[in-house]
């Protein structure tokens, strides 16, 4: 299973119904951060920051910066707000965050 595939399985699936800053942590193997990401979807990250987007920076905060422009530049946007604009649904922004935290 991809990186990419193993979010999709997790993201708002039952029985554990993950946000999607929680199913970045999850599909990442790291388990120990998912309670702590609870509140970090819906446009609740700090910025108003794709919850996805931010657990990827998390996760890499020595990249964080690239993750924010390669998102940025994928989707048109970084903050759920404006992604929600653009029609960005959030399995593509799960996916592309995933995406980007796994490439070299």
């Amino acid at each position: 299973m991809t990186p990419e595939e193993k979010a999709l399985s997790l993201f708002r699936q039952p029985p554990r119904c993950l946000n999607c800053a929680q199913t970045i942590c999850a599909a990442m193997g790291r388990e120990d951060l998912v309670e702590s990401m609870q509140h970090s979807a819906r446009g609740q990250a700090p910025g108003g920051t794709c919850g996805a987007l931010y657990a990827a920076m998390n996760l890499a905060p020595d990249r964080a910066d690239s993750l924010r422009a390669a998102f940025t530049t994928t989707l048109g946007a970084n903050t759920c707000a404006a992604l929600k604009e653009l029609r960005n649904p959030c399995p593509r922004c799960v996916v592309t965050a995933i995406r980007l935290l796994t490439s070299a």
